[in-house]
């Protein structure tokens, strides 16, 4: 059952339409029940830092093959990892 709501206004700018949810509801524009789920795709997906210990010699080596393809070498070990999982 869809409850009747309210056209929302327009606004003149940004700011005024700011204004205007900071102290109205949205509910009574918009019927929330209604509402689906959305899946966005072609958002960039959060990332996290993580502190990964890897030996001179590795690093040194990963850096050497990232500058080889002109890539940052963390760039690069990203590339690897995402490869890694997708062959297994």
């Amino acid at each position: 059952m869809t409850k009747p709501t309210k056209p929302i206004p327009q606004f003149a700018d940004e700011a005024q339409e700011r204004a205007y949810w900071e102290a109205n509801d949205s509910t009574v524009h918009v019927d929330w029940s209604q509402a689906r789920k959305v899946t966005l795709p072609n958002l960039k997906p959060t990332t996290q830092t993580i502190s990964l210990r890897l030996p001179q010699h590795l690093l040194d080596s990963i850096k050497t093959a990232a500058n080889a393809r002109d890539v940052p070498y963390q760039s690069l070990i990203k590339v690897w990892l995402q490869e890694k999982l997708h062959s297994h």
